[in-house]
């Protein structure tokens, strides 16, 4: 390429899909070894990408400004060269600020000589899949590797780059850890918690991992809104510690990468593990996409006829055992795969 690559990737949310986002900056490097890589996200999420060391320039979004706020972005991004722009989002923000730097059906990016991507949402293969069942995307469904495909077109591979491919504020991440103590470098994290409530592995489900794994210490992560996992450590509070709701995104995002494994319902902690390089078991239920793609985790799910029910797992249940995907699956199947993953108990 004669030309130096200028690439923008814009991707505004949400913690999970920005946490799978943030594997394309290696891969245009890895490509591309001068390209200057710009990342556009959210306010809230900028401190996941911030300290990307192949990251060129972070550009962010508070959203509380709206379209005032966005066509200000727009022009200030407007005034830089770029070569690419892969809008892996999709979604109105995106098309909006896309417009700004295309113009209407392209023209400005033929006239400004950019390239120009689009992650495709795949509406008829969605169709197909809620409406009469066949489910005709990739099994699993890899939320990094569908973000990867289309880069096809520029001639990109579509390998996924080593682990971490997060990092973090050295200050930040210090702070954290002297605020847990040593002992969570030996500890379980679990995530119970989750968007919907039908993508949770029963609770009775975690209390009995804790009870089969007496000489473990778990530290329980989630949102101000999750005060039933209080009931975890209720249950042994000697070797178990509620944080939900006491840190933030960024923070519980440093908790997981100094634990020696992760138990997770299919949430954006589960994209933690996997951009830091941690053991990671997956309880996978009702939605159909975004399931983790690196050999570090471990994908717990059952193979049912009404799976998958639900776009983001909002439901509702068909089964007539009322969430079977996750009821059936066992806590000691939960232990055992921490064994064949190399985690000592």
């Amino acid at each position: 390429m004669s030309q130096t690559p200028r690439v923008l990737i814009i991707r505004f949310s949400a913690f999970g899909d920005v946490l799978q986002s943030l594997s394309l900056i290696d891969t245009f490097k890895k490509n591309w070894p001068d390209a200057e890589v710009h990342f556009c996200t959210r306010k809230e999420f900028a401190p996941l990408v911030e300290k990307h060391p192949n990251l060129y320039r972070l550009w962010v979004l508070d959203k509380k400004t709206g379209l005032s706020g966005l066509r200000k972005l727009a022009g200030e991004l407007k005034n830089i060269s770029f070569t690419h722009i892969y809008d892996c989002h999709n979604n109105l923000r995106s098309r909006i600020l896309s417009l700004y730097l295309n113009g209407v059906l392209g023209w400005r990016s033929l006239f400004r000589g950019h390239q120009f991507l689009r992650r495709p949402i795949y509406r008829w293969k969605r169709f197909l899949l809620f409406q009469f069942r066949k489910n005709t995307f990739p099994q699993p469904f890899s939320g990094q590797k569908a973000l990867l495909e289309p880069l096809v077109k520029w001639g990109l591979s579509q390998e996924l780059p080593k682990v971490p491919q997060l990092f973090f504020d050295s200050e930040l991440k210090k702070q954290t850890l002297e605020l847990l103590g040593s002992e969570i470098r030996e500890s379980i994290t679990l995530a119970p918690s989750a968007a919907h409530a039908l993508k949770r592995w029963p609770l009775e489900h975690f209390k009995k991992l804790i009870e089969i794994l007496p000489k473990e210490h778990f530290i329980v992560l989630g949102g101000p809104n999750d005060s039933f996992v209080q009931e975890l450590e209720d249950l042994a509070p000697e070797r178990v510690k509620n944080l939900a709701g006491k840190l933030s995104l960024i923070q519980s995002s440093v908790v997981v990468s100094a634990s020696k494994a992760l138990v997770s319902n299919d949430t954006g902690l589960m994209h933690v593990a996997e951009q830091t390089g941690v053991p990671c078991v997956a309880l996978m239920g009702p939605a159909p996409f975004g399931f983790p793609s690196r050999s570090a985790t471990k994908i717990l799910e059952r193979d049912l006829n009404c799976r998958p029910c639900s776009k983001h797992g909002q439901g509702p249940c068909i089964n007539e055992v009322f969430q079977k995907c996750l009821v059936d699956i066992d806590p000691g199947e939960v232990k055992n795969a921490l064994q064949e993953m190399g985690v000592s108990l």
